[in-house]
Parts: structure tokens; C-alpha cells; sequence
């Protein structure tokens, strides 16, 4: 019988055969041997058909699976199993005092899905979520397990691999001593005369919001961390009550604000562990091009605030170091980030996604694989240099085809 679920906020259905939530890495590796097709649901938090296995395939959840998160103090790792979210790898991590580099906004997203899509927080010299992976296991079509590490020669298309190459059943990741951070909110930066790269430095985390319907940023948030000298920064004037990154919503879900040290888990999201979203009432796109392009990013959007600001909730600029993952929109490159909260209504927010996609066309952008976007695959397999490599592998891993669905065998085609 078909099952329908749909992902996080609501706008996509996913159907499949069956949706099927494994106890073990055993039963995992029975169930992908034994399926035609398989794609991995992870926390849901994907916003376009990424993770659709079609109605003929298996929908598989790793959330079932025992949340292994293993420290290994002395070599400073931690190997964390395919279902485990961020919220909960952090509490553990930081229970032997070290760290992870860097935190997506939400901490309730899974460690294997993000990296796997190309997720990033921010900071001129923080990579994105994948960076700190050192060894991935991947149980591939015939059941059986691989182990591609550093040093590897695949290991370029290993992490960052939109599901096609098999299940992850665990990740290695490189730790680091425990750190502080506290934050430090702003209001209202001009854009008009902005210094782009002395205020994207300005902290090791720094986001930039605006609304677009006026010239400039509403907010922008510093995350220092508290090893590191505290910034100045004369350009905006200093918040004066809490905010929440959505103009009017309450701060209460948000981290720790004003300058207040806590641990680095509890500062680098925007928003508390112990807050469980529900359903979203929005949607998502995010575009990443070079950063030495971001005032011309910044004044394109600018130009085009009057189609943009009717259907945005919020934007938030960011930053990520540049990647060696195949298929990281950060590859090769150090980058400017732009994403975009939309309204919750899909028929108003396309029109925008492809008027944005016009005014950015220009500067090189690439989509996050799990968001809202209209680009075709076509124009993407251009933006991605090692494309071929990344086919070869997924022909090597799984020459049935058994992870693919419609929205890779579109990126993939020859």
C-alpha cells in the first residue's frame, strides 16, 4: 500500500512504497539489499523533492536507529550514527569538554542529511558542516558497508553526496576544545557604503538580515567567541531588546542574546535546542556564489526589493570557506551565502525564485541542493567542476541506480 508523509514544511509530498524506519545498522543493511530503490528521509528539512524515492521506492528513516555518538577524547573524534541530530551530538560532545567548528541555525536538523546537502553556518573561516568530516560509512545497493576516509581518492565525493552513493550509517567527525561565544545583536547597517569583508570578519559568526523593503539590514548578529578579541563595530547601533531573525516574532526561542557567554552549542544556532519546531509555515531558497562578488549580490537584491519583499519573511547573508566536496556549493570556492524564508504559499514565491535566479544569474550561483529553486540541471552541471568524478563514483557505489530519484538522474545525466 502507499504511504504519503510530507517533509518538514509541508509543501512536498513524498510517496513511496513503503516508509520504513530500521532498528539496526544490520536490518538497515538487510532492507537496502533487499529494495529497488531507496532514498533516505533524514530530518525532513528539505524543501523540494531531494530525498522522493517515487512511488515505486522505499522512503527509509534512520531515526530508529540506536543514536550512537561515540568521543574518542584522545584523538579528539566523535563517530556519530546516520540518525543523530546536532542538538544531540553537541550536549555529548561538549560532555568531554570539545567542540564542533560550527553550528547550522538549527540545531534540530540531522548531522548525516546536512552534510550531505551541503549545509553551512557561518564565518569568513568557518567551511560548511561537512568540513570537519573525516571518514564516512556508506552501506551501498548489495547491503554490504564501505569505509571512504581523507586521503582516499573518492573521498572528494564522499560526504556531500545527496544521498546517491548509499545510506550513511556513520560519520567521523574532527573535534576541537570546548569554546564560549556570546552574541552580540545590531540594528539597522546601511548597505549603501558597506565594507563587506571588514563586517563579515567582524566575529567568527556574523549573519546579516533584512526584510528587503528598505535599502540596508535590519539586524546583524555577532558570535564571538570569547578566546577571540571582542569587536568593534561602529557601523549599526547596539540592540536594546531581543530579537528574533523574523521582524515582529518572539525572541523567546532564540539563543541567549546581549553579549552573555554560554557554551558554544548553546550561542552558534540561532535557536534553542530544547525549541522543537513543528510543521513550518514557510519555504526556503539559498543561493551561494564567490564571495569577492557580495556587493554586487547585495546590490542585485537591492535592485529588485519590490518583487522580493512581498512574499520574504526574512534574508540572512552569510559567509562559508571554501570546500573540497565535489558537490559542495561551496567547491573551490570562499563564499557569500543569501538565503531566503519565504511565505508559505508556492504559487506567489516561484515567479520571485526565478526573477532572483535573473538578477543573480551573472555571478555564479549555486542553489542549496535542499531548498527551493529553479534552476535547470543543465545550467547547474556547469557550476560543478568535478561533476564527472562525482558520476564515476556513483556508477562504482551503485551501478543500478538504486539511491537515485527524478532530481538526481536530472543533475546526473551525461
Amino acid at each position: 500500500m502507499t504511504r504519503t508523509v510530507t517533509n518538514w514544511a509541508g509543501n512536498i509530498t513524498y510517496t513511496a512504497k513503503e516508509v520504513v524506519r530500521p532498528g539496526s545498522v544490520e536490518a538497515l543493511r538487510t532492507l537496502v539489499a533487499d529494495s529497488t530503490r531507496v532514498r533516505v528521509l533524514g530530518s525532513g528539512h528539505s524543501f523540494n523533492e531531494i530525498a522522493d524515492p517515487g512511488a515505486g521506492g522505499t522512503l527509509l528513516s534512520l531515526d530508529s536507529l540506536p543514536a550512537e555518538a561515540d568521543v574518542d577524547t584522545a584523538a579528539r573524534t566523535v563517530r556519530v550514527g546516520g540518525g543523530v541530530r546536532y542538538a544531540e551530538l553537541a550536549r555529548r560532545v561538549h560532555a568531554h569538554g570539545l567542540a564542533l567548528p560550527n553550528m547550522a541555525s538549527l540545531p534540530h536538523i540531522s548531522v548525516a542529511g546536512s552534510v550531505a546537502t551541503g549545509t553551512h553556518g557561518s564565518g569568513v573561516g568557518n567551511g560548511p558542516l561537512a568540513a570537519p568530516v573525516r571518514e564516512v560509512e556508506i552501506v551501498t545497493a548489495d547491503g554490504s558497508t564501505v569505509v571512504i576516509g581523507r586521503g582516499d581518492a573518492r573521498f572528494g565525493g564522499a560526504v556531500t553526496s545527496l544521498g546517491a552513493l548509499g545510506v550513511v550509517a556513520s560519520l567521523t567527525l574532527d573535534l576541537e576544545p570546548s569554546y564560549e561565544v556570546e552574541q552580540h545583536l545590531f540594528t539597522e547597517l546601511p548597505l549603501e557604503g558597506l565594507d563587506f569583508e571588514t563586517v563579515a570578519a567582524a566575529a567568527y559568526s556574523v549573519s546579516l538580515f533584512t526584510d528587503w523593503r528598505d535599502p540596508g539590514f535590519r539586524q546583524v548578529w555577532l558570535k564571538r567567541r570569547t578566546d577571540q578579541p571582542l569587536p568593534a563595530f561602529p557601523w549599526a547601533v547596539p540592540a536594546k531588546v531581543a530579537l528574533h531573525p523574523v521582524p515582529g516574532m518572539p525572541a523567546e526561542n532564540c539563543t541567549e542574546q546581549f553579549g552573555v557567554p554560554g557554551p558554544w552549542h548553546e550561542r552558534l544556532p540561532h535557536f534553542r535546542a530544547e525549541f522543537t519546531p513543528s510543521s513550518g509555515a514557510e519555504l526556503q531558497s539559498e543561493y551561494l556564489l564567490p564571495r569577492r562578488y557580495a556587493l554586487d549580490v547585495l546590490h542585485a537584491l537591492d535592485g529588485i526589493r519590490d518583487t522580493v519583499a512581498p512574499v520574504l519573511q526574512t534574508c540572512e547573508i552569510r559567509t562559508v570557506a571554501a570546500d573540497e566536496q565535489w558537490l559542495s556549493p561551496s567547491y573551490g570556492r570562499d563564499t557569500v551565502a543569501a538565503h531566503f524564508t519565504w511565505i508559505e504559499d508556492t504559487a506567489a514565491v516561484l515567479p520571485v525564485v526565478r526573477r532572483l535566479e535573473e538578477a543573480l544569474a551573472d555571478l555564479d550561483p549555486r542553489p542549496h541542493w535542499g531548498k527551493v529553486f529553479a534552476l535547470p540541471s543543465a545550467a547547474l552541471r556547469d557550476r560543478y567542476p568535478r561533476l564527472d568524478d562525482f558520476r564515476a563514483l556513483a556508477r562504482e557505489l551503485d551501478p543500478t541506480g538504486k539511491f537515485t530519484n527524478a532530481f538526481l538522474t536530472d543533475l546526473l545525466a551525461p
